[in-house]
């Protein structure tokens, strides 16, 4: 069985290295991988191969940024010949940016199958593009593996038939659970190892929504400087926030908030562990703290992981930065919000893949 990988973002690498770990220890199963170049920034794609242990990519498409439509097309135009000479038996797609949905599409027209990690996420905004790109690539997929009950519940409500839904639990968490000694490591040795004991808001935007609007942007950046005064603020800043604003301004106008460039994984990992509380825009921060067990407060308005805000420790604040201020207010008396790691989240969902995989080849 010949299966081809697709990653484009970094979100893909870390749901893709556990099923290339996983399937590499069955007989009989051959993998490509393909990088579409979706995100080709050193800090954004490189770094995270290397500290993920990924092997190098078999492919590398090389698209880089773009409208969603002009990356989408350009993925499909250059991923078509890819399908064409290695004629795969199965293409496994991965969460929901441009790569997923075109890959998928490109595949489904070939008659080649497609399988979906993290199928089923939803979080009922259709003016999010991933949204779009979650209901299409799910109604195209041969084979939806789903990380939480919820993610079933919509497929069937949708239609799915449910013979081709799998729940195997959080590929994500299985990387965390593997790379979190070396992410302790590594912050006890690097440069933040004068933080431990010490109180810190970790921040992380990057949606057009907080970033790409210069009101919205200049309300965060205001509000973070604000909580910064009783809580330092460690913000590695993602680079479509970087250039919104003036960073040198920023950090010489706020010094208790810590600009940072973006960084790997194992350093992220390290500074999410230790947080006192962490504020994001992102969909897998929301599952990792939940994991890890550390307040989560997403300035978004809605979520596709509503389990992290049901059982674990997200709250959605939306873009009221009056009750993201208050949200960290109870954080800080002791009230932060107490979650449960959802079934499956284990550390074993490759595996899980594998298994299903292993059974149709």
């Amino acid at each position: 069985m010949k299966i081809v990988h697709v990653v484009g973002a970094h979100p893909n690498f870390m749901n893709v290295a556990p099923v290339i770990r996983a399937l590499a220890r069955r007989v009989g199963i051959t993998q490509v991988l393909v990088h579409t170049g979706q995100h080709y920034d050193a800090n954004m794609s490189d770094i995270f191969f290397q500290q993920l242990g990924l092997p190098e990519s078999d492919i590398n498409l090389g698209v880089g940024s773009g409208s969603h439509a002009q990356q989408t097309a350009q993925i499909i135009a250059r991923f078509e010949p890819v399908v064409l000479e290695y004629k795969p038996d199965l293409a496994l797609v991965y969460g929901d940016v441009n790569s997923t949905v075109a890959a998928a599409l490109v595949c489904a027209k070939l008659g080649v199958r497609v399988g979906h990690v993290e199928a089923g996420l939803r979080s009922g905004d259709r003016t999010i593009p991933e949204e779009i790109n979650r209901l299409v690539t799910d109604q195209i997929s041969d084979l939806l593996f789903t990380h939480s009950a919820d993610g079933n519940a919509n497929l069937l409500r949708e239609g799915v038939a449910e013979g081709k839904i799998h729940l195997v639990g959080n590929v994500m968490i299985d990387t965390l659970v593997r790379l979190l000694p070396a992410a302790e490591a590594q912050w006890h040795m690097g440069p933040w190892a004068t933080w431990e004991g010490r109180p810190y808001m970790l921040v992380t935007l990057h949606r057009p929504s907080n970033v790409g609007e210069p009101l919205m942007l200049g309300r965060v950046l205001e509000t973070v400087a604000e909580i910064s005064r009783r809580l330092p603020v460690i913000f590695p800043a993602h680079p479509r926030t970087r250039e919104c604003f003036d960073v040198e301004t920023c950090k010489a106008r706020h010094p208790a908030v810590h600009l940072t460039e973006p960084l790997g994984y194992l350093e992220f990992s390290g500074l999410q562990r230790h947080a006192t509380v962490v504020v994001n825009d992102s969909g897998g921060i929301q599952e990792e703290t939940t994991y890890l067990g550390v307040p989560c407060l997403t300035v978004r308005e809605n979520t596709e992981r509503p389990v992290t805000v049901s059982s674990g420790t997200n709250v959605l604040v939306g873009q009221d930065m009056a009750r993201l201020q208050a949200e960290v207010d109870r954080v800080l008396n002791g009230q932060a919000r107490r979650g449960q790691i959802p079934p499956l989240w284990d550390g074993y969902a490759g595996e899980r893949i594998a298994s299903v995989l292993a059974g149709i080849s």
